[in-house]
């Protein structure tokens, strides 16, 4: 029998500079921790609907906005205007990685007694990767999917798609070894193509780049990712999770490296494989008092 689907409630706020962020949270009964889920480049929240359902199920709520020039939020700072989505807004990535901030400030005081956990994918990785070397003591613990080590040589700038182009038409064959998840990307109006270097400018872009600090809090952190994922791939995020346990003082780093896997990993053939690893691992390390 399939779990109960629990309801999306839909909410905004206004940002530093006055833009308006749109989320949405899925909760259902009474959860054990809450999961603020940061989406990539070229996406939105809802996009992850199912994902959501599926950390429901497994006793978890989750928040997750549009980012500033994506989604819904993309949408009213445009005035509908799809071809603009992309485009951050006023402070471009400092504003916007503030207003992911200010949304788990909203989180975690819905939910102030519930362990917070900061999952970021992709783009919303490298987020998560800048907002943890300042404020790991925001966060219980942390996941990074589909992520880079954040430097010139280890980080894809370039096409994405360039060595997967002979397997399908789409141009998204990046994403997942599922043909249904790239023709869905191309047929989203709210899905879009687009290299953040290019998209970002250049002062924007070299924010995106950068190394694991000492972290204010030893916080336990997943990063799962496929051996095919063009982005940064096994060797790059080997060197980020040296740097997490060198640098960055984490103790508790581990690394889920899926072979034959794409950029998606909760979009792949082996998705409930990779979800039920990242439940496993939030269930043995983040319990809330209550729980």
């Amino acid at each position: 029998m399939p779990a109960p689907t629990a309801a999306r409630a839909e909410h905004s706020y206004l940002d530093a500079e006055g833009v308006t962020i749109h989320y949405y949270v899925w909760r259902s009964g009474a959860p054990k921790a809450v999961v603020h889920l940061v989406h990539g480049l070229g996406e939105y929240a809802t996009r992850y609907e199912r994902f959501a359902q599926d950390l429901v199920a497994a006793g978890y709520a989750v928040y997750a906005g549009d980012l500033r020039g994506h989604g819904q939020t993309g949408l009213q700072q445009y005035g509908g205007d799809a071809s603009k989505l992309g485009r951050l807004g006023p402070g471009g990535v400092r504003a916007t990685i503030a207003g992911v901030r200010q949304l788990s400030g909203i989180a975690r005081a819905e939910h102030p007694h519930l362990p917070l956990v900061l999952l970021g994918h992709s783009l919303g990785s490298i987020f998560a990767q800048i907002i943890l070397n300042e404020h790991a003591d925001d966060y219980d613990a942390a996941v990074l999917s589909g992520t880079p080590y954040r430097t010139l040589l280890h980080m894809n700038s370039g096409p994405l798609n360039r060595r997967f182009r002979h397997l399908g038409s789409t141009g998204a064959e990046w994403l997942s070894r599922d043909p249904a998840v790239a023709a869905a990307f191309v047929a989203d109006p709210l899905t879009f193509d687009a290299q953040a270097a290019k998209l970002f400018g250049i002062p924007d872009g070299l924010r995106l780049l950068g190394r694991p600090t000492k972290l204010a809090k030893d916080l336990p952190l997943l990063i799962q990712i496929g051996s095919e994922d063009p982005l940064g791939g096994p060797r790059s995020v080997e060197l980020l999770a040296a740097a997490y346990r060198t640098a960055g003082g984490l103790t508790d780093v581990t690394v889920d490296v899926y072979p034959g896997a794409r950029h998606e990993v909760y979009n792949e053939t082996n998705r409930d494989e990779v979800i039920g690893d990242l439940t496993a691992w939030l269930d043995a390390r983040v319990t809330s008092p209550a729980a």
